[in-house]
């Protein structure tokens, strides 16, 4: 198990360092960040422009530069924006909690909605109820977010002016982004709950626990779901350490300010160094989509490493 351990933490460094490289060289494509700090003051001269570039050190070769960065990330520093001067870790450290609270938010809402939906679905196959369900997940699904998103808040928002229609002002504010990632979420999963599930009650094992006398609930929860969850655990980490990267669409829809809005401000003012400290933050889907593997042991006893 440490010799994996191991393995997937050397893999996950590997694929971090090559994100860091690709969108760091990307970024570059986009333009001169000395040049767009004149933007709407009239032109610059070359000589001011060759001192910015020096005090942004972005005068050096490109993996000169890189190279500084990923030193200074590995000490914890990720360097200062430059557009605002502050420290990228502060800014990002501001960020980060408002992208987390939306994420575990709007996971939350795919799980509640999702789980017990699936799970009678699965018990009542091909009843009216499964199929109503199942068209309803594939509604949710043909929605893209931000369509939605728009739509809850010219209905809750403007119509009937029930809840906040952008920013945070408090936990109402939560209730229309997270409601949007939710049904988002929840339309996939409730699909994927209902049909692992199906799948796992038509198992032997499941044969002779309903022959043993034992209640139906007991069956579907403890001897069919948790052997039901596998996949959905998968989807759940992948999904979820998608939203700590920052859904930028949806938070600029909701005017929510997490991660996602502050990258793109970042990239429209070619501010490099919040841009790659942004990129590192995806450190954390890393970790789940890790933590994703490592529960499988614990799920299923039959899943085991090398195996």
């Amino acid at each position: 198990m440490l010799r994996y351990v191991a393995a997937r933490t050397g893999g996950a460094a590997a694929v971090l360092a090559a994100i860091t490289l690709f969108v760091a060289f990307a970024i570059r494509l986009t333009g001169d960040p000395a040049a767009a700090l004149f933007e709407g003051a009239g032109a610059p001269s070359t000589e001011d422009i060759r001192r910015i570039q020096h005090a942004f050190g972005t005068d050096r070769p490109f993996l000169a530069q890189y190279a500084a960065f990923v030193g200074h990330a590995l000490r914890g520093n990720l360097g200062t924006s430059f557009r605002s001067g502050q420290p990228v870790v502060a800014l990002i450290g501001e960020r980060a909690q408002a992208t987390l609270l939306l994420a575990l938010g709007g996971m939350v809402v795919a799980l509640v909605v999702a789980f017990p939906l699936g799970i009678y679905a699965a018990t009542h196959r091909n009843a009216l109820s499964d199929f109503l369900i199942r068209v309803g997940s594939l509604l949710g699904l043909s929605f893209p977010n931000f369509w939605l998103g728009i739509m809850l808040i010219l209905i809750l928002a403007v119509r009937v002016r029930w809840f906040p229609p952008s920013g945070y002002s408090g936990p109402a504010s939560l209730v229309l982004p997270c409601g949007t990632l939710g049904i988002i979420l929840a339309s996939t999963l409730v699909r994927l709950v209902r049909a692992s599930l199906v799948d796992t009650l038509g198992q032997q094992y499941i044969r002779t626990a309903r022959a043993k006398g034992l209640r139906e609930r007991t069956v579907v929860v403890r001897h069919g779901l948790r052997n039901a969850l596998l996949p959905v655990v998968t989807f759940v980490g992948l999904q979820f350490g998608a939203l700590l990267g920052g859904v930028i669409v949806l938070e600029n829809v909701f005017a929510w300010p997490g991660i996602g809005q502050l990258a793109l401000e970042a990239v429209s003012y070619r501010d490099y160094p919040v841009v790659q400290g942004v990129v590192v933050f995806a450190l954390g889907v890393i970790i789940v989509n890790l933590l994703v593997d490592l529960s499988y042991g614990l799920l299923n006893p039959r899943v085991r490493v090398g195996s």
